[in-house]
């Protein structure tokens, strides 16, 4: 096992952390979120250190330390740096515009695609790349995954909407069967 539950989380002085019986709050400017660690581990917070105990040695408790201890981590980190995923668009005719908070996506189909973009995701497009920016490293994978999922890249030519640096495993055509 890795213990990664051992290791404190440190955050910096203008993240405010607050306790309110099973819910630890970070709230940093105007942004605010709470992690809800539903009784399966205890927590103290001193100075500027969340340290994570279990409540028994079972192995359900030992699996939310770690588990916990890693929210608590991707919130932090979301607060202070945020989190981006970049999407790549590839194929003929196929683009992508934001006009306020919605995303339209012309992908091949006969009409475009208006994506509402949810609270706490920014998008831009420059070229063929849609970058999406947010604090809450779950929201921003989630609305790339839904944003591939309208047209995800085929294995022949390769056209569609693909991750920045995913490699798409290439078929051969018709003529490979000789």
């Amino acid at each position: 096992m890795s213990r990664i539950g051992k290791n404190p989380v440190e955050f910096a002085s203008d993240i405010k952390v607050e306790a309110n019986g099973n819910v630890i709050t970070f709230t940093k400017g105007k942004l605010s979120v709470d992690l809800d660690t539903r009784g399966f581990v205890t927590f103290d917070i001193e100075d500027n250190k969340i340290t994570f105990h279990t409540k028994s040695d079972a192995r359900e408790d030992r699996a939310f330390w770690g588990t916990f201890r890693a929210l608590a981590q991707n919130i932090v980190t979301g607060l202070v740096t945020g989190y981006q995923k970049q999407l790549e668009i590839n194929g003929v005719g196929y683009r992508a515009a934001v006009k306020g908070k919605v995303l339209n996506l012309q992908l091949g189909f006969s009409h475009d695609i208006n994506y509402e973009l949810p609270e706490g995701v920014e998008a831009s497009v420059e070229k063929n790349i849609i970058t999406l920016k947010s604090h809450d490293k779950q929201l921003v994978g989630q609305v790339a995954a839904e944003i591939r999922s309208f047209r995800p890249p085929e294995p022949y030519k390769g056209k569609g909407v693909k991750y920045v640096g995913e490699h798409i495993v290439r078929k051969a055509g018709k003529t490979a069967k000789k």
